[in-house]
């Protein structure tokens, strides 16, 4: 029997073995309801929400937008003494807009962009309508400032800088300036025009970087020797370009994992010796990256890290300015990874300490490093929980700033909170013990800050607290859901279960239909991102999630899970992932879902499909793939299918160097023959940040196995879940797949 013999048994036997109720999904009506929750449930009806504050300049007063009934409010608010008044007179200046820029401007529905504020905070400076505009708030009296300049083109995020394009340096002293002329370095004295060169073997194929360092005493310079390398590029042809009607030819430059890296060697000049220091690179020998060099204080040495190729250790490394020696400061080894993107470091402005974050005992914690010996002194904080972030460093007082998740032993792991810390790890206090996903700004002086907190089923609270103990000075904002409320939103529920190994509890959320009936069945669709790097459950208040909203209303149980491999719960949690990213957590994601539909019978177990963009592209894939019996059918849009096809930072990190066979085992491309359920294939032809390649790589693999699937291109379309037409076809995927309906013509739906 073919392919498509054997998907039409499967959706009759499916049709015939639902109740005339289940089949009563996926309507016109569900459709057109089901788009209109985007209007319904926007951000608009949610009033007093939306907190951004603005502090101004050095002071101890901030501004922000109120959410009113009667539109945005720009409010100031001066913390010392809790006060809250108009940032400015809003029908006064919409006045004096309206009567310079020729457009009616509503007092309450202004949009100021780049807001500033003068020392003496009597002068507005902001962007309105494309131009600058500064507006005296005292004598009402607005002035035009001029058009905005177009932005300058920026590279492209996989572009990897050369380092040739640095301006000529002036010494700290005044007296040289330091300069690449013909790939080696070189400085001229600024008084008499006299040139000297530094090095002497910079060549077109092992130059000099043009990012030059001074030391503080200006008696050396130090520079990077580069050995370039031949780069790779991704090739896009764009089908329909606006401006012609031939297809265009786009090339990135695009590193993936395996590919040749080039090589950087720190060196030192003394300026008027001329004396070159070429250091031993036995430390520093097998580069992924080597980042720095900068200079230490009393110029007595240099400062770099270097990440090693693989990512098994991790290195600050310390060269002598006089003698050229190395030494090793800090020294991260690991068995599977460092994860280096998640280090913290501060040098102490007193040269003798640096203050490191290190997952070395299973969580991120932050050490105290005595510079001189290169060893931790003492753990700063020590405990199962997560460091975060680091806000701010009080040298004076010796305490740290910093936020974490975990701490808080009766809530969901991943909520963050703010705290506060003595350098010897004493004196912890919390500054945010409100259960929430606490998001704080600290005034410039770090006396107070604005905490604004929520959860998926709890509004968002702004309020003003004094920073050294978290007590609140002033209640800011409380949002009012009240009109979503009465359009028939409900909140997502969050629920927790236990993972594959009948221990860990796992997070996620669950998404109901506006009129669910707990009488029906519902078919399961999981949304997925998954894989290191973060955790991805929404955390925060959302009015609409516009992955899962309205795909529920279709009369979907959507869910979204954070399982094994990804981040912030501890280093063993995640490091599942290690040369496995085709495990995605999907066994714990499996085990929670049954879980819940144990408690709630109307999730039908049978029916479960899944979806998702980039890693989820692959990782939707992947579980049709490798869990079959468990999921029945899988979009996947702009999927990253072979790890050997996506971007090297990412793939290296997770996957490992070389690249070896475990590359090939989580490859959808090599796995392809394994398909047995109803799969959509998803693609941007001009995704930049997948190589589109690796989609196609798929589809030539499931065609010549002889295996039915759906595909669809985006013209011009980028990195994708595939835009209001990929949704569209997204939503008749899983209502044909999961509900056995045929869905309704699209010229019947109101979007």
């Amino acid at each position: 029997m073919n392919n498509y013999l054997k998907s039409s048994f499967l959706l009759l036997g499916l049709a015939c073995s639902f109740s005339a109720e289940v089949l009563a999904q996926g309507t016109v009506e569900d459709y057109n309801r089901a788009y209109s929750l985007r209007q319904k449930y926007s951000a608009r009806k949610v009033l007093y929400s939306d907190v951004v504050p603005h502090w101004i300049n050095k002071s101890d007063a901030f501004w922000y937008i109120r959410n009113t009934e009667k539109g945005k409010e720009y409010v100031k608010v001066d913390a010392s003494d809790s006060k809250r008044i108009p940032l400015f007179n809003h029908e006064k200046l919409s006045a004096a807009l309206s009567e310079l820029s020729g457009k009616e401007v509503e007092p309450y529905a202004l949009s100021l962009n780049s807001v500033l504020f003068n020392e003496r905070q009597d002068t507005l400076r902001f962007i309105f309508d494309g131009k600058h505009w500064a507006y005296s708030l005292k004598k009402n009296r607005l002035i035009s400032e001029g058009n905005v300049k177009p932005a300058a083109p920026q590279p492209h995020w996989m572009v990897v800088d050369d380092e040739k394009n640095g301006s000529p340096v002036t010494s700290p002293d005044g007296k040289y300036v330091a300069f690449i002329k013909n790939d080696n370095v070189y400085v001229r004295e600024i008084s008499t025009g006299k040139e000297k060169q530094l090095s002497i073997d910079g060549t077109l194929s092992n130059y000099y970087s043009s990012y030059i360092q001074w030391s503080p005493d200006s008696k050396s310079v130090v520079s990077c020797r580069i050995r370039p390398i031949e780069k790779r590029y991704v090739y896009y042809v764009e089908s329909s370009p606006s401006d012609q009607l031939q297809p265009k030819l786009h090339k990135q430059e695009y590193a993936k994992p395996g590919d040749e890296l080039r090589f950087k060697v720190p060196c030192i000049f003394n300026v008027e010796t001329g004396k070159a220091l070429i250091p031993s690179t036995e430390l520093f020998s097998h580069q992924y990256e080597l980042l720095g060099p900068s200079w230490n204080d009393d110029s007595k040495a240099v400062t770099f890290e270097y990440n090693e190729r693989g990512h098994k250790v991790y290195r600050v490394l310390e060269m002598s300015a006089t003698d050229g020696s190395v030494r090793t400061l800090i020294e991260e080894k690991e068995e599977k990874y460092v994860n280096y993107p998640r280090i913290y470091r501060n040098y102490l402005s007193d040269g003798k300490r640096i203050i490191w974050s290190s997952e070395r005992d299973n969580y991120n914690h932050l050490y105290m490093y005595d510079r001189a010996t290169g060893k931790p002194t003492h753990q700063i904080t020590k405990g199962e929980w997560y460091v975060r972030g680091v806000q701010y460093v009080d040298e004076q007082n010796e305490e740290i700033y910093f936020s974490a998740n975990g701490m808080n032993k009766n809530e969901d792991p991943y909520l963050i909170h703010y705290y506060k810390i003595n350098f010897d790890g004493t004196g912890m206090v919390e500054l945010t013990p409100e259960e929430g996903m606490h998001k704080c700004c600290f005034s410039a002086d770090h006396k107070y800050l604005v905490d604004v907190y929520s959860k998926v089923d709890q509004a968002p609270v702004a309020v003003l607290r004094n920073a050294s103990n978290g007590k609140i000075c002033m209640n800011l904002e409380k949002a009012d859901i009240s009109a979503l409320v009465e359009n028939g939103w409900k909140a997502p529920e969050v629920f927790s279960a236990k993972g594959r190994d009948g221990k860990t509890d796992i997070w996620g959320v669950i998404y109901r239909p506006s009129n669910f009936d707990p009488s029906k069945k519902y078919p399961i669709v999981e949304y997925i991102y998954s894989g290191p790097g973060d955790q991805y459950v929404p955390k925060i208040f959302s009015s609409y999630n516009w992955w899962m909203t309205s795909l529920a209303e279709l009369g979907f149980i959507v869910v979204q899970v954070d399982g094994m491999t990804t981040s912030f719960r501890s280093k063993e949690f995640e490091e599942v992932c290690y040369k496995n990213l085709k495990d995605a957590g999907l066994p714990d994601h499996i085990a929670w879902i049954k879980a819940a539909a144990k408690k709630y019978p109307y999730m039908d177990i049978d029916r479960v499909g899944i979806f998702g963009c980039s890693a989820g592209g692959q990782e939707s894939t992947g579980a049709v793939l490798f869990h079959p019996e468990f999921y029945k059918a899988a979009y996947s849009a702009c999927g990253c299918h072979d790890n050997r096809m996506d971007k090297i930072w990412w793939n290296e990190l997770w996957m490992g160097y070389p690249v070896d066979e475990s590359y090939s085992a989580c490859s959808n491309v090599d796995n392809a023959h394994l398909l047995t359920r109803p799969l959509m294939l998803v693609v941007g032809e001009m995704d930049d940040n997948v190589d589109p390649a690796s989609t196609m790589q798929v589809v030539n693999a499931l065609i010549k196995a002889g295996k039915d699937f759906e595909l669809v291109v985006i013209p011009g379309a980028r990195h994708t879940m595939g835009d209001d037409f990929g949704e569209h076809k997204r939503y008749d995927f899983f209502v044909k797949h999961l509900m056995g309906v045929n869905p309704p013509s699209w010229d019947k739906i109101k979007k």
